[in-house]
């Protein structure tokens, strides 16, 4: 599975392939490209992620007065989402694949088995479905088998700003749907939400606490929009998502919130 130059030499392994599909909009109704890796995961993992990369949406940027294109999502987050999807896949589910669907304004990523760790605990819990083909591919130098890979994406999100990441378990299928850049005005509950309790979440991994000021940051807001970033906390902790932090007691000036886990 992992060092086969050629997967259709192995009958039993080649429906296990990697499967990319790329559609002109944001619907399946139109499918521009449908392709399916040759090579075992480990020597075919660079190039799996650079065609990934290869066709992507540009996005037009403006840093510094400068315009520049650049992909909808960094290369770091689709390699880290890429390589969870091949090791914690279920290799017992016949007739399906790991699989990168690309639309014009998101990714999907999605591997064969419902996750064994519950989608909101991603962030900070970890479990090998199959931990010999974890072993080797971290041996391999392809993933790190420590729990660190969503919190990658994550901050990969945060430090561009994009929509928080949406993990999704089907049926017998695991999906993560990454966006591209929306601005704070055009982010819904939802995904103002699900930031929240992200953010909220990676800095308790981090041994940090989220605030006001923290989440405003994380968003890219002014210190004028503070009253709207509570009204994002306040939601988030209706959700039942988020708590306050009772060490710094009933203050709302040095408030702080934890992770309805933690």
């Amino acid at each position: 599975m992992l060092l086969a130059k050629h997967l259709e030499d192995f009958p039993d392994l080649q429906r296990k392939a990697p499967r990319v599909v790329v559609y002109t909009g944001t619907s399946k109704l139109e499918t521009r490209l449908d392709q399916s890796g040759i090579k075992g995961y480990a020597v075919g993992f660079q190039g799996l992620v650079h065609f990934v990369m290869s066709q992507l949406p540009q996005n037009e940027v403006v840093e510094a007065a400068i315009r520049k294109e650049v992909k909808l999502i960094p290369e770091i987050a689709i390699r880290e989402l890429v390589a969870n999807a091949l090791i914690h896949q279920d290799f017992t589910i016949s007739g399906t694949s790991m699989m990168v669907e690309i639309y014009s304004d998101r990714v999907e990523i999605s591997n064969p088995g419902e996750p064994i760790v519950p989608v909101e605990r991603f962030i900070d819990g970890y479990e090998s479905r199959n931990e010999d083909l974890a072993r080797m591919m971290r041996r391999l130098g392809i993933c790190e088998e420590k729990s660190s890979g969503i919190d990658r994406v994550i901050h990969e999100a945060e430090v561009y700003q994009l929509p928080a990441p949406e993990f999704h378990a089907g049926h017998q299928r695991t999906v993560v749907t990454i966006y591209g850049h929306r601005d704070f005005e055009q982010m819904d509950r939802g995904d103002r939400t699900r930031a929240c309790y992200q953010h909220c979440a990676l800095k308790w991994v981090m041994s940090e606490r989220m605030t006001n000021q923290s989440l405003r940051e994380r968003f890219g807001l002014p210190e004028s929009k503070s009253a709207i970033v509570s009204q994002v906390i306040a939601a988030a902790m209706e959700s039942g998502l988020i708590k306050p932090d009772e060490k710094v007691g009933a203050s709302r000036r040095f408030a702080r919130y934890l992770p309805f886990w933690a």
